[in-house]
């Protein structure tokens, strides 16, 4: 049990450092975008507003891929998983938090995915909390005048 936890505490770290390094990315490349136009907003109607919001998604389902990606590898490294197919398959909806049966996994790396289960969810509600910090930011709420 103390390997797997520490196994464990090396992915949350591993992945928490990436995910924070990735998300600064995206911020930069946001603060680049204002500073290029001279737009701190733009119309979530027009083709750049659309082009912001499905860019920044698309940023952050990468880091969640690379996560993701990154706890298959290991699950197939340490044979906790096999074959790499289902690592990716075990590490997806461990990280996703979606439910699954272990019944794929070692015994003795169970802890791991259910750890994993929880490094997602952390990592999946800060990109919520990204994404829409960066569109209040950058895009403008439509106001309604009655």
């Amino acid at each position: 049990m103390f390997a797997e936890l520490a196994i464990a505490t090396v992915m949350v770290l591993i992945t928490v450092v990436l995910h924070g390094g990735g998300l600064l990315i995206l911020g930069r490349l946001m603060e680049w975008r204002e500073r290029s136009t001279g737009q701190s907003r733009v119309s979530p109607l027009s083709f750049e507003g659309a082009l912001v919001a499905v860019l920044s998604a698309l940023g952050l389902l990468v880091l969640h891929g690379l996560e993701i990606w990154l706890y298959a590898f290991l699950y197939r490294g340490i044979g906790a998983v096999e074959p790499m197919r289902d690592a990716v398959y075990f590490s997806t909806i461990a990280y996703a938090s979606i439910g699954f049966s272990d019944a794929a996994m070692a015994p003795e790396w169970k802890l791991l995915g259910a750890l994993e289960g929880i490094n997602g969810a952390l990592l999946l509600g800060w990109s919520v909390a990204f994404f829409v910090t960066l569109m209040t930011r950058f895009l403008p709420a439509r106001h309604h005048g009655h």
